[in-house]
C-alpha cells in the first residue's frame, strides 16, 4: 500500500529506529513509546489487521510471535513483557497494518483493562 506509514518504515523511506529486520518482519521502536521499552514488530506485506489475516498469513504471524521473545530479550526485558495487536475501531488499532506492540520495563505493567464491577 503506496500510502502506510508501516510499508514505508519497512521499505527505509521513513527512518526508524531498527530493531530487526528480515525478508518478512521488520522490528522498530515506537515514536511514542508508553514504556520504558515499546517496539513493534510488523510484517513487511502490508496486511491491515489481524482481521484481515487468514491461515495463508499462518507461518508469517507465527513468525512475528516466535521472535518476539528473543528481540525482547535483546531490549533487556528479561522478566516479562506484554504483547498487544489492537485490532480495528474497537480495538483502538490507530495505524492499519497489522502490528504486534512488545512492552515492558523494570517495574510490573499494571492490569491490561479495569474490570467492570459486578
Amino acid at each position: 500500500m503506496s500510502d502506510c506509514i508501516f510499508c514505508k518504515i519497512a521499505k527505509g523511506e521513513i527512518p526508524s529506529k531498527k530493531v530487526y529486520e528480515d525478508e518478512e518482519i521488520f522490528a522498530f521502536h515506537d515514536i511514542n513509546p508508553i514504556t520504558p521499552v515499546h517496539f513493534l514488530i510488523i510484517p513487511k506485506l502490508h496486511i491491515a489487521s489481524l482481521m484481515e489475516a487468514d491461515m495463508s498469513h499462518q507461518m508469517l504471524l507465527g513468525s512475528m510471535l516466535a521472535k518476539a521473545n528473543e528481540l525482547a530479550r535483546s531490549q533487556g526485558l528479561e522478566d516479562g513483557f506484554r504483547i498487544i495487536i489492537n485490532t480495528g475501531r474497537i480495538g483502538h488499532q490507530e495505524v492499519y497494518h497489522l502490528h504486534v506492540h512488545i512492552l515492558g520495563g523494570p517495574e510490573p505493567l499494571g492490569s491490561m483493562i479495569k474490570r467492570n464491577a459486578s
